[in-house]
């Protein structure tokens, strides 16, 4: 006759599920620490001596603008007009010779490249020099873009100083000779700062990840000539 369990058994079983949940959290967070670390380690070792001032900066044939918020009335933010006031100042210098601005557009009423084409034109750099990528989505897009679809093979990317480790990454990973010239203007708002520096640390994961799945961008397309008729006089 089999006897009932003894009243103790429920109790061990239940310390065993206990112990099994610990290990899975422990293991789990540890893995995520180690992804974390050693993702942030590969973006500042692939963009190590590589990053430069507007002054020191080698040259390159184009300037890559990454995009930012654009305002309801039409205007670029802070941070965005930082990054094309850098772009604008490497034309005005000669270290570059046309410059692609790359952003959102996926909506027809919110355009950051048409956005920040207008600032330049308007700021003296020749429209025919100024290039839109209208399906720059992410940091990673921009840079497959540049080198897939607008044949660009040695540039110089634009953003924030705290963005640039990551960009220059991404963009040497898609094959391009890369040097980044980051902009510490607007580190005068200092709480949008701070959680833009925090939020760098996991797209540090997701760039990681998307050069181990060799992902394509959001929209490719054939060869575009923008790049090269800018270039060509």
């Amino acid at each position: 006759m089999t006897g009932s369990p003894p009243p103790e058994a429920p109790v061990r079983t239940r310390r065993r599920w206990w112990r099994m949940a610990r290990r899975v959290v422990f293991y789990g967070l540890l893995a995520g620490v180690l992804g974390l670390a050693g993702s942030i380690g590969w973006v500042r070792w692939s963009a190590s001596g590589h990053v430069y001032g507007v002054d020191d900066v080698p040259e390159a044939p184009v300037a890559l603008v990454l995009g930012a918020q654009v305002y309801d009335n039409g205007t670029p933010s802070a941070f965005l007009e930082a990054r094309l006031d850098l772009a604008r100042q490497l034309y005005q210098a000669g270290k570059v010779r046309a410059v692609l601005v790359s952003g959102d557009h996926g909506q027809w009423t919110y355009d950051e490249p048409g956005t920040m084409r207008d600032w330049l034109v308007d700021r003296g750099v020749p429209g025919r020099k100024v290039v839109a990528d209208h399906a720059g989505f992410d940091t990673y897009d921009s840079c497959q873009r540049a080198i897939r679809v607008f044949g660009v093979r040695k540039l110089i990317v634009i953003t924030q100083s705290y963005h640039i480790d990551r960009a220059v990454a991404l963009c040497r990973d898609a094959g391009i000779e890369t040097y980044g010239v980051g902009d510490d203007t607007v580190r005068r708002f200092e709480s949008f700062w701070t959680k833009a520096v925090v939020r760098e640390q996991g797209a540090c994961v997701k760039a990681a990840l998307d050069t181990v799945t060799n992902r394509d961008p959001v929209f490719l397309g054939p060869l575009e000539p923008g790049i090269a008729d800018a270039l060509r006089d």
